[in-house]
């Protein structure tokens, strides 16, 4: 089977964006592909979170995927720190990776927009680090959203180079995974963009009722249609969005049609879309809760993971550090 890998940066916690946008997509795959799904920890080394929210966010993100679906029967689940030959290729890869097409990536110069007093090299390598999640297992594909398909672009890239410096073939050139009809773009709840972690425009998998039904009321909106059929502002439209992954096909029509005959109340829209929210989303929470605390069960998927993990990148690493042309000098209690 095809291998596929994908990480969620282990800040925060999950949102509508990450379930609808790729877990249930996941979910899916266990079956037809080789997957390995990993918490980023290092990832978020970029911004210096304390030890404590560091450890604790590694945990969170680990309950949540398996509350979402994700089987460890099925998958690889591991904590990227758990591997350290991802970091002992990055720094292979940086030693072929060039501070003038790091400096380039968008997701870089974002960064340094909207941080200047944090640039550090984390940063400027972070497409590398990205790279070596990829390639350590050899990936064919990679499901990745329009933001991200650069740093895919980086980890093709740095493949490429290293098979031709070294005139080995040790890497596949990792493909994006398209989901085709079946992917979908969830909107924030700010009027405009998608559902992120850094925007705080998102319902999260762990809100409570009380709370989804706050965020959801005060959603941007505007005045209303001034005239039957008239079109939708983009806030608008982006709560419809959201109520056709919700909701059933009735409570969109009903909407649509109130919409479109200038009837509509946004109060009701508000509320019905909350309700729905809260029917797909406080099932998984209480889920959340009882994985969270269930250290045994956590420790068992971690470690069958990880094993799996390391597994395939050393085998990967065996390849590279042949290519490369390391071979120890110190030698064995039987040479």
């Amino acid at each position: 089977m095809e291998i596929v890998l994908s990480g969620i940066r282990s800040t925060g916690h999950l949102h509508l964006g990450n379930y609808y946008g790729a877990l249930r997509n996941y979910i899916k795959m266990q079956d037809k592909y080789n997957c390995y799904f990993f918490i980023a920890d290092l990832h978020s080394l970029t911004t210096h979170p304390h030890p404590d929210d560091f450890h604790a966010g590694v945990r969170t993100i680990l309950a949540e995927y398996l509350a979402s679906g994700l089987d460890p029967e099925k998958s690889a689940i591991f904590v990227q720190s758990d591997v350290p030959e991802i970091t002992e290729l990055y720094v292979l890869l940086n030693m072929i990776a060039y501070k003038g097409e790091l400096e380039r990536t968008t997701s870089f110069k974002d960064k340094v927009r909207q941080n200047p007093e944090n640039v550090n090299a984390g940063l400027l390598t972070y497409p590398v680090l990205m790279a070596a999640d990829i390639l350590i297992h050899r990936a064919n594909l990679v499901p990745v959203g329009k933001d991200q398909e650069q740093h895919l672009e980086v980890a093709r890239l740095l493949a490429r180079r290293f098979n031709t410096l070294y005139n080995a073939e040790v890497f596949p050139e990792p493909q994006a995974f398209n989901f085709g009809s079946d992917l979908i773009k969830v909107p924030g709840l700010d009027g405009s963009g998608k559902m992120g972690k850094s925007e705080g425009n998102g319902v999260y998998l762990f809100d409570d009722e009380k709370t989804i039904r706050k965020k959801v009321m005060k959603a941007v909106t505007d005045s209303g249609p001034t005239e039957p059929g008239s079109p939708m502002s983009e806030s608008v439209q982006n709560l419809f969005t959201l109520l056709k992954i919700v909701s059933d096909t009735a409570t969109v029509d009903h909407f649509t049609k109130s919409y479109n005959d200038c009837s509509i109340r946004y109060g009701d829209l508000k509320k019905q879309l909350a309700e729905d929210i809260c029917k797909q989303t406080l099932p998984i929470k209480a889920r959340i809760e009882e994985i969270y605390k269930d250290e045994a069960y956590l420790q068992t998927v971690v470690k069958r993971g990880t094993e799996m993990a390391r597994e395939s990148a050393q085998a990967t690493m065996k390849e590279v550090k042949k290519a490369v042309g390391f071979k120890s000098f110190l030698k064995s209690d039987d040479q």
